[in-house]
């Protein structure tokens, strides 16, 4: 499974056995897999100032984490065409998500841990807004140019009646700056080809004989070429549309199909040139904002073990991976027997849910005896 369960309990010998009565059991029963999780010591100030942290922390959590989504969406998205490469380019500090996380270490580099906590937190809060700020005008700029492409492609889609026609004919269909002749598109059904061919010439007067060629076809009918005088044009249409043929308007203007064709041609090369760039970035910015997600969440476990347990700081934090989705039930009655005694009201909570616990305005489902944080990694759900 791609979740996690991030708890604590305190660091006394009591409740260091209990951690061990924990690995016993969710090893045996098969429940999870458990690895310690370390979390450096911080500069606590007061526990007012942490309150206010933890509400701080809780936002940022939630932003880091809808941040880290789109950014794998994004990649899904730029990645069009490889989408079975994304995995290989969503990683942190060159690892799978998964290993990053059970072998995670506090970048002392990038937040030092001797800063207070308030500096540390301000940091990444920073880091990441610029991360979202860069996010939204690269990925702006991709999609709209991949939107003007679509929209320039989707004109070669469809059938002839709705299709762009400049990339079907050429010069040499029509004839061109006559004072009285015209040459006109009409669109035949496949069966009536036939009777289009006995028929064309004698629709209208002064329909120029022989001048019928198909030119393209789709799977409903093809289109064809007829040249006639210009002032018979309306009579042509009518006489046309009653023997179901289709004049399809069209003006051949050499101009404009040149610069039709240059502009599918400049995005198509735009698109090329941007698509490495972004790409490379957002594989950079999405480890950027994964590695710094799970130090918002090291932090909060942090936080909250110094809240609930007290000072001096002395707590342990272990990271589950439960093994299947059906064995999550029965690792939470472990947890909650294991640490009963560290809350007995929340931990009559958790399998009665009609039980209030007094202050607590989080919901009894996120609230346990021991400090516990959930860590997602499907990301693409």
């Amino acid at each position: 499974m791609s979740e996690f369960w991030l708890i604590s309990a305190p660091g006394d010998k009591e409740n260091l056995q209990a951690l061990e009565r924990m690995n016993t059991v969710t090893s045996k029963s098969n429940l999870s897999y458990n690895t310690k999780f370390s979390i450096p010591d911080f500069k606590v100030g007061t526990l007012d100032s942490l309150v206010g942290l933890s509400d701080e922390l809780g936002k940022l959590d939630t932003f880091a984490e809808s941040l880290i989504k789109r950014m794998a969406q994004s990649v899904v998205e730029v990645m069009e065409d490889s989408k079975g490469k994304v995995p290989e380019n969503l990683l942190a500090n060159g690892v799978d998500l998964t290993s990053f996380v059970t072998h995670f270490e506090w970048d002392m580099a990038k937040y030092p841990a001797k800063q207070p906590l308030v500096c540390v937190v301000d940091t990444l809060a920073k880091q990441l807004a610029q991360i979202e700020t860069d996010l939204k005008s690269r990925t702006a700029a991709y999609n709209t140019l991949k939107t003007n492409l679509e929209n320039l492609e989707k004109k070669s889609m469809g059938n002839l009646f709705t299709r762009t026609l400049s990339d079907i004919v050429s010069k040499e269909d029509f004839v061109l700056d006559s004072e009285y002749l015209v040459t006109l598109l009409v669109i035949v059904p496949k069966p009536s080809y036939a009777q289009w061919q006995k028929t064309y010439e004698s629709l209208s007067d002064m329909v120029v004989p022989r001048s019928t060629k198909l030119i393209a076809e789709d799977n409903e009918g093809g289109l064809f070429t007829v040249t006639l005088f210009r002032k018979v044009i309306d009579d042509f249409k009518t006489k046309a549309k009653e023997n179901k043929f289709t004049v399809r308007e069209f003006y051949y203007d050499e101009k404009e199909i040149k610069r039709e064709r240059e502009e599918l041609s400049r995005l198509l090369s735009d698109k090329k040139q941007q698509y490495g760039p972004l790409l490379r970035w957002l594989k950079v910015n999405f480890s950027e904002a994964f590695v710094a997600w799970i130090h918002i969440k090291a932090l909060r476990v942090f936080v909250e073990s110094v809240l609930r347990y007290g000072l001096p700081v002395n707590f342990q934090a272990v990271l589950l991976q439960p093994h299947k989705k059906s064995s999550t039930k029965r690792l939470r009655e472990v947890l909650n027997s294991v640490f009963r005694h560290l809350d007995q009201v929340a931990a009559a909570s958790v399998l009665d849910a009609s039980v209030d616990i007094p202050g607590l305005q989080l919901g009894n489902q996120d609230y346990f005896p021991y400090v516990y944080f959930h860590i997602d990694l499907s990301l693409l759900d």
